[in-house]
C-alpha cells in the first residue's frame, strides 16, 4: 500500500479516496426493474423461474420452512454455543435501546406526547454466495423481535438441491424467525415489498446483498420501508505513536478479507507507526487463507495517510464517515468529542471490529459509502414507530384558538379555523 501525506494529496485523489467502491446501481437498474415487475405481475410463477435462471435450482414454489427448531439438532455444539452467546449480547444491548412513551405540556391545557407502536411484519433478507454470515441473521432478526414485531419472514437463496442449509436455519430459529422462503436476489426483494401468493407483503425489508438485491431495494423503497443501501464493509482506523501496529495490520486485513471491494484506511500522526503497519501486512498476507480477496481489496481501497496532529485524524475521519472506526489512542475517549459521523466507533487497542461483527452486542448492520453522515446502523428503533398523540382541555382549546385561527385562514384552510371557533362557540 501507499504511504500519503494528507497535506500533500492532490484534490482529485482525496476525492478518490473519500468515495471509495460505490455502489453504481445504473449498471443493474433495467434488469432489476424488469425482474421486480415480472414478479408483480406474476407472483410465484416468476420466483420459480428466477430460481432456475439465477441460481441453477428448479424449485415447486418459494414454500416456506417454519420448523426452524429442527435444525438445532442438526449443527454443531460449538457452533451453537457460539450463536446463543452472540444473540444472549445482541439482546442484552438491543433490549436497552426500546425508548419511553412520553407527554408533556406544552401549554395551558395542551399536553402532547409520543407512543411506541412496532411495525407489524418485517422481511429480513438473508444472502447466499461469497459466504453466509449467520451473525447477520442474529443482527437482523433479534432488534425486530426486541421491537415487538408480531411476523418475522426471511427470504434466502436456495443451495443447489433446492434446501436452505441447517446453519442458516439454526440461527433464524434462534434469533425467532417465524418462516423462512427459499428464493433470493432481487426477485425476493420484489416478493417480500408486495407479496405473492406464497410470500406476505412485508412493512420493511432489512438485511444486506448483492449490488441487485441492493438496487432493488432501493426501488421499492416508498411502497415498503427499507434499512438503507449497504455497499461494501469499511473500517478507518485513527492511531497515534502508541497504537500497536500487529492490531493495526490484522484489523486492515480482517476489512479487506470480505470483499474485492471493500475499504481499509489507517491515518495517523506517527511515520514509524505507518511504515511498520505497512511492513506487517506484507508479510503477513501471504499467510492469509483469503490472501487472493485481501491483496485485491487493499491494493483497489487501501491507503495509509499520515496527519500532522491526532486532531487532524479525527477531522479526517469525519469527512471520510466510516461504516466502522477504531481509535488506537493514549486517551481514545478523549476523541469521541470530535467524531460526529461513524457508524461504530471501537475504543483502544484492545477493541477489534470483529467483537461488533459478532458477539458485543452492537448491530454489525452499518451505513457504508459515506451514509453514516445521516443515518445510523440498524436498531430496535428500527422496527418501531413513534405516533404522536395530544390532548386538549377547554382552557387549551382557548389558549390556542388565536394562534390557530390566524394562521389557518391566513393559509386559505378556512375549514381548519372553524373547527376550533365551532367547538369554541360551544364552550363560550
Amino acid at each position: 500500500m501507499k504511504i500519503i501525506e494528507l497535506n500533500k494529496m492532490e484534490k482529485t485523489d482525496r476525492l478518490k479516496l473519500l468515495e471509495r467502491s460505490q455502489i453504481g446501481a445504473e449498471s443493474v437498474l433495467k434488469t432489476v426493474n424488469n425482474i421486480i415487475c415480472d414478479v408483480r405481475h406474476n407472483g410465484d410463477q416468476s420466483l420459480i423461474d428466477f430460481s432456475e435462471k439465477f441460481d441453477g435450482v428448479k424449485i415447486e414454489n418459494p414454500r416456506a420452512v417454519f420448523d426452524l427448531e429442527e435444525s438445532l439438532k442438526k449443527v454443531d455444539s460449538r457452533l451453537l454455543d457460539a450463536l446463543k452467546q452472540a444473540a444472549n449480547n445482541i439482546r442484552k444491548f438491543h433490549q436497552a435501546q426500546i425508548p419511553p412513551e412520553w407527554v408533556c405540556n406544552v401549554d395551558e391545557g395542551v399536553s402532547a406526547g409520543q407512543i411506541i407502536r412496532p411495525i407489524e411484519i418485517v422481511g429480513c433478507y438473508i444472502p447466499g454466495g461469497r459466504a453466509v454470515y449467520l451473525s447477520t441473521i442474529l443482527m437482523t432478526i433479534i432488534p425486530a423481535k426486541i421491537a415487538g414485531v408480531s411476523r418475522i419472514i426471511c427470504c434466502t437463496p436456495p443451495d443447489r438441491q433446492g434446501q436452505i442449509n441447517h446453519e442458516i436455519l439454526a440461527a433464524a430459529s434462534i434469533a425467532g424467525a417465524d418462516e423462512i422462503y427459499t428464493v433470493g436476489g432481487a426477485q425476493a426483494i420484489a416478493a417480500m415489498a408486495y407479496g405473492t401468493e406464497t410470500i406476505p407483503k412485508v412493512d420493511k425489508i432489512v438485511g444486506p446483498g448483492n449490488i441487485y438485491v441492493t438496487t432493488a431495494k432501493k426501488l421499492v423503497y416508498g411502497d415498503v420501508d427499507i434499512d438503507f443501501p449497504a455497499g461494501p464493509s469499511e473500517v478507518l482506523i485513527i492511531a497515534d505513536q502508541t497504537a500497536n501496529a500487529e492490531y493495526i495490520a490484522i484489523d486492515m486485513m480482517a476489512q479487506a478479507e470480505h470483499d474485492p471491494d471493500a475499504a481499509s484506511v489507517l491515518v495517523t500522526n506517527s511515520k514509524d507507526l505507518a511504515e511498520e503497519v505497512d511492513k506487517i501486512i506484507n508479510q503477513e498476507i501471504k499467510f492469509a487463507p483469503r490472501n487472493e480477496i485481501i491483496t485485491q481489496s487493499l491494493g483497489k481501497y487501501g491507503h495509509i495517510i499520515i496527519v500532522d496532529t491526532i486532531k487532524e485524524a479525527a477531522e479526517f475521519s469525519d469527512q471520510y464517515a466510516p461504516e466502522h472506526l477504531i481509535i488506537m489512542a493514549e486517551k481514545p475517549e478523549d476523541l469521541l468529542d470530535k467524531i460526529n459521523h461513524a457508524g461504530s466507533i471501537f475504543l483502544g487497542d484492545i477493541t477489534p471490529v470483529a467483537a461488533g461483527d459478532y458477539g458485543s452486542g452492537t448491530n454489525h448492520v452499518l451505513p457504508t459509502s459515506g451514509c453514516a453522515r445521516f443515518t445510523a446502523g440498524l436498531s430496535t428503533e428500527s422496527f418501531l414507530k413513534k405516533p404522536t398523540i395530544q390532548r386538549l382541555t377547554e382552557e387549551g382549546l382557548k389558549n390556542l384558538e388565536k394562534m390557530v385561527v390566524t394562521l389557518a385562514e391566513h393559509e386559505g384552510l378556512y375549514s381548519h379555523a372553524e373547527s376550533f371557533k365551532k367547538r369554541l362557540k360551544n364552550i363560550k
